[in-house]
């Protein structure tokens, strides 16, 4: 390759890594301290030789470059970088790294990598990505090997797998439900701690990335693995199409906030290696900065880092056509020089300006565990927050109130807070919409909904920490008995509290997530920390169970009921006054249908609401919803309230039965209608 092809591309800002050209490749990288760097190319068959060195020239602000005609598709390859041994420093020019661009990699061994150069014209059929609103999105959190692993109307062979997540039966089981994206645990390389290896255990969540841009190996199937980097990508983009073109949205939970190279003398792969002094975050003796609780934090108070996730959220944007992300930690993601937190950080304003990122949903989960951490309600508007404030308070209203009640005599809390939540967390998500708010009863990380409503502690001692991992706060409630049970009534307790835990989400102002095998009552065991279970604790069941498949029929009801009713998802924050384009209404009524006094909202026994809300319809007409709660273990009687004539209501749910209805049951305005223990009531304004 010539000179001058190298330098025009260079000039021109040619992306980092290898760009593959006609008549060869050119490659850039960054390293602000490197003194020299190489790129190895490795022999075809044997990747432990080497065919031949390149050497990488020094440009302006630390880029390394080179061009040379072995450098195509297909070329394995690795890097070496040598420089200073200052205490900030870890350069050995005889180790090989990997360049953090790469769109491929090959594992030989636990801890032997090499790149592959891929090139990829996927034929897309004309597919679009479904671009659902956050308003009317309902999210699916799922691990994608475990998500299939069980699944007997799957193929063996590719159980677990890209295959697998784009087959007709995974995707007609999703379609059923009703969800409309699909959040995937990470699925950008990744590695298990060594920790977990010398256990016998791996880490199944994947928050341990190696690479931010090649898809996680072990995901493929067995064919595609054996094939190349190349075949794997493939795969995966083909179920991201037939996902999309289910009208599926799929959404990754990116880890930028630190890599698998652990602490100081942890493994090194790649960033360390190239240049330790940038990637982390230290202290002027070398010491890491730690926010993450994972042994390193990336320094997004340098640009480069920044740039880094940047390029790489824009490459999974366009190139791999994914709809969003959920940003794992984000609080280190916007902290600055000072390693403090900012809100205006260039990081997130930067995500917001880019042309192809800002198209993409951008969730962030709005913590990490340093100092100032905690930034729920923090983040700009465009940056849907987990909120854990509504978690809490959900989980607090229909368990540890009730079990608190059982014990004392006293709930604790009444309908204030929870009314606060389910109307779109003002108070939280202060700026924006109701859409700021991603509302969840439980994620992956925590007790699954039937531990929840089963367990009053932790039971994670095949974690091999003796249980001492996983949260002790969980609010849960076992309902007389802990773990499994024969007890009949219990049993009754437990699915209605489920069913109500999961009605409350998805029928809240802000955009719900549900986690896989929630929808099943899937058990874990009382494991509120399975992180390192790959094993039945945490795949998927499909066996038939009537119980299940009753809770299965009911979530997909209420689902189709947030479709249906808009005014079940508001866009903007409701007022008091009548509906109009701008805003929707919601009141509140006490068990009487009289408006909530002073009183009411105060008393933490007053435990039984209404909430009426009206949407305005395109057409002019008003659509009205009533959502009725009795929050205590006795029989309440509700009397409907009324604001005009001739109004009416059709019973659309309640939470006593295990089933949807069958036929709408009609009710005039004041009439008295009776709510069973713990339950709630969804009518429709007629």
């Amino acid at each position: 390759m010539t000179n001058s092809l190298h330098n025009s591309l260079v000039a021109d800002g040619t992306p980092l890594g290898l760009s593959l050209v006609d008549g060869g490749g050119v490659f850039n990288v960054w390293s602000a301290t490197a003194d020299s760097m190489k790129l190895l190319i490795l022999d075809s068959e044997d990747s432990t030789k080497v065919t031949h060195e390149i050497a990488l020239e020094a440009q302006d602000a630390g880029i390394f470059s080179g061009a040379d005609d072995r450098l195509a598709a297909g070329t394995n390859y690795v890097l070496r970088a040598a420089g200073p041994n200052g205490k900030r420093d870890a350069f050995d020019p005889t180790r090989n790294l990997l360049d953090p661009y790469a769109k491929g990699l090959v594992r030989k061994s636990p801890s032997d990598y090499y790149c592959v150069a891929v090139e990829d014209d996927f034929d897309w059929q004309g597919v679009a990505k479904p671009k659902t609103s956050l308003s009317e999105s309902v999210i699916y959190e799922a691990h994608l090997r475990g998500l299939t692993r069980l699944n007997p109307a799957i193929p063996e062979d590719i159980r677990g797998s890209y295959a697998a997540l784009g087959h007709p039966a995974t995707i007609d089981y999703l379609t059923k439900l009703g969800i409309t994206a699909i959040e995937l645990l990470p699925i950008q390389a990744f590695i298990s701690e060594p920790r977990l290896v010398n256990l016998g255990l791996i880490n199944y969540w994947g928050y341990n990335t190696i690479n931010y841009f090649t898809p996680h190996m072990r995901y493929s199937s067995k064919k595609a693995r054996e094939s190349s980097p190349l075949a794997i990508m493939r795969e995966l983009k083909t179920a991201i199409r037939e996902l999309h073109r289910a009208g599926i949205e799929v959404i990754l939970d990116v880890v930028y906030n630190h890599t698998a190279e652990g602490g100081a003398k942890g493994l090194t792969f790649s960033y360390r290696g190239l240049d330790n002094s940038s990637y982390y975050r230290q202290d002027d003796d070398g010491n890491y900065q730690d926010t993450t609780g994972c042994g390193n934090s990336l320094d997004f108070g340098k640009p480069m880092v920044q740039k880094l996730m940047l390029d790489s959220l824009r490459y999974w944007v366009d190139d791999m056509q994914v709809d969003g992300f959920r940003f794992d930690l984000a609080t280190t993601l916007a902290r600055d020089e000072q390693n403090r937190f900012d809100p205006n950080h260039p990081s997130l304003q930067a995500m917001k300006k880019d042309p192809i990122i800002s198209t993409a949903k951008l969730i962030v989960e709005p913590w990490d565990v340093g100092m100032g951490g905690w930034q729920t309600g923090n983040f700009p508007p465009g940056f849907p927050e987990w909120n854990d404030q509504y978690r809490d308070s959900i989980r607090k209203f229909w368990l540890s109130d009730i079990k608190n009640a059982r014990h004392t005599g006293s709930h604790e809390n009444g309908v204030q807070d929870l009314a606060g939540k389910i109307s779109g967390s003002q108070q939280v998500v202060s700026e924006g919409s109701p859409v700021g708010s991603l509302n969840f009863i439980t994620a992956h990380d925590g007790f699954t909904l039937w531990d929840l409503v089963s367990y009053d502690q932790k039971h994670n001692l095949a974690n091999g920490e003796a249980s001492r991992d996983g949260s002790g706060e969980n609010f849960s409630f076992n309902h007389g008995q802990e773990g499994s049970t024969t007890n009949k009534s219990i049993s009754a307790n437990r699915t209605k509290a489920a069913r109500n835990l999961l009605g409350t989400l998805l029928t809240s102002a802000g955009v719900p997530m549900i986690t896989a095998g929630d929808e099943r009552l899937k058990s874990q065991d009382g494991n509120n920390n399975a992180y390192c279970q790959d094993n039945s604790i945490t795949w998927q069941e499909f066996e038939p169970d009537s119980e299940k498949d009753n809770f299965f029929e009911t979530i997909a009801h209420l689902i189709r009921l947030r479709k249906q009713f808009p005014a079940l998802r508001p866009t903007d924050f409701t007022k008091l006054e009548k509906a109009t384009t701008y805003h929707d209404q919601m009141l509140w009524f006490s068990a009487t249908g009289q408006q909530m006094s002073v009183e009411d909202w105060h008393n933490p026994e007053r435990r039984t609401l209404q909430r009426l809300n009206f949407h305005l319809l395109p057409d002019g007409s008003t659509q009205g919803v009533l959502l009725a709660i009795n929050g205590t273990e006795a029989i309440k009687e509700i009397q409907l309230p009324e604001l005009a004539r001739n109004q009416h209501y059709e019973l659309l749910w309640d939470s006593a039965f295990q089933t949807p209805p069958t036929q709408l049951l009609k009710f005039n305005a004041r009439a008295k209608v009776l709510m069973v223990e713990t339950s709630i009531q969804l009518f429709a304004v007629r």
